[in-house]
């Protein structure tokens, strides 16, 4: 009697098993539980185990265009041969500041820094080199990356992660593509290793029209940190940019973040902290740039960052410019008396349709009035 039944308690037992496997999977999608943070979480609470890395994009042995090249999308001279922009001049007779650091520049308390920015979990080390990206929805998860990512895909999220590059980029996200998301990561690069004569040019760069989101980022080294005309920019930290002569012999001009007009979306840069280190006779621009180089800036909202260094603090689009949205920043005296070497502001269209000044003030609390582009 009991050898009859038996493969039918087997058969139950093997159905059990099978069922507490799926259950066990299935527990992992969706919100964070009390034993693990999943990979997708943009916040992990205290105790929390770190999430299995993510699968390896395949690798492809296709070289990513770099200098000299001008990629799909790069509206921008050859790195080999470019000229350094001209940027908006000083008053006459102006001189920058020689820099200084005052008691007001430490009034710093809610803005992103170290602390709060840059990967929360533990990583495993990838040596990958140029990686060029092929695989729409790739997720990248947990990796300590030696190299450089090339995105030709879709949907692609790179998250709790570090990122050391000798490339032109730290990542670089194609035209064509779109939904990029790059959180909770660190970018910085070698200085001296790079190839624009040693140095790097962009941590994050967006070559297409469409926007993507980088938010919760440790940023370092590269001379325009944050290169795009479209995006959301949220909650980063951008510090000891590393200034270089390029390849055409001339210092390099350094923004955090930088937009060379022509854009086709909108461009959203909020609570983030935007160092720019690099003396005034060393390539620094600004803070922001916002440079009407391939066309008329638009649409851009530039809301509660902290802001320090550069020529001018922000340059704010210029003649033509329309839908500039700047408020409620703060320009700290970190390096110089009036935030930038020349001063906080400049390039400011008080007449661009939309354009709004408001509520933006010194460290020290002063009120920050637009200079108007000449």
């Amino acid at each position: 009697m009991f050898s009859r039944r038996l493969p039918f308690v087997v058969a139950g037992v093997v159905l059990a098993v099978l069922l507490s496997v799926v259950l066990a999977s299935r527990s992992h999608e969706g919100a964070p539980t009390s034993s693990g943070c999943p990979v997708t979480a943009l916040t992990c609470a205290p105790g929390q185990a770190d999430p299995p890395d993510s699968t390896a994009p395949a690798p492809t042995t296709e070289p990513p265009a770099l200098g000299g090249t001008n990629a799909p999308g790069l509206h921008r001279d050859p790195p080999t041969t470019a000229k350094a922009t001209e940027r908006p001049k000083a008053a006459p007779g102006a001189k920058p500041s020689t820099g200084t650091t005052t008691a007001a520049a430490a009034v710093t308390s809610g803005f992103p820094d170290a602390s709060t920015t840059g990967p929360r979990l533990s990583m495993k080390p990838h040596q990958t080199g140029a990686l060029t990206v092929k695989t729409d929805g790739t997720v990248i998860s947990r990796w300590d990356i030696t190299g450089s990512l090339d995105i030709y895909a879709n949907n692609v999220t790179v998250i709790d992660s570090r990122i050391t590059s000798d490339n032109w980029w730290g990542i670089n996200l194609r035209s064509g593509f779109s939904g990029l998301r790059v959180l909770h990561t660190a970018i910085t690069a070698v200085p001296g290793k790079g190839p624009d004569n040693g140095g790097v040019d962009y941590g994050v760069s967006n070559m297409g029209t469409s926007s993507i989101e980088v938010g919760w980022c440790d940023i370092s080294v590269f001379g325009n940190s944050l290169s795009m005309g479209q995006g959301n920019l949220h909650d980063n930290f951008v510090h000891d940019i590393t200034p270089f002569r390029n390849q055409g012999g001339e210092w390099q001009h350094t923004d955090p973040v930088i937009s060379d007009g022509g854009n086709t979306g909108e461009l959203i840069i909020r609570h983030n902290t935007l160092l720019n280190n690099t003396p005034v006779d060393q390539g620094a621009s600004g803070s922001i740039g916002l440079f009407a180089d391939t066309g008329a800036v638009k649409n851009v909202t530039v809301d509660g960052n902290l802001l320090a260094g550069g020529a001018y603090a922000l340059y704010a689009g210029g003649k033509g410019s329309s839908g500039i949205k700047v408020s409620n920043n703060v320009f700290s005296t970190k390096f110089h008396p009036n935030s930038g070497g020349y001063g906080a502001v400049t390039a400011w269209d008080p007449a661009g349709a939309g354009n709004e000044w408001s509520n933006n003030r010194m460290s020290d609390g002063r009120i920050v009035t637009p200079q108007a582009d000449r």
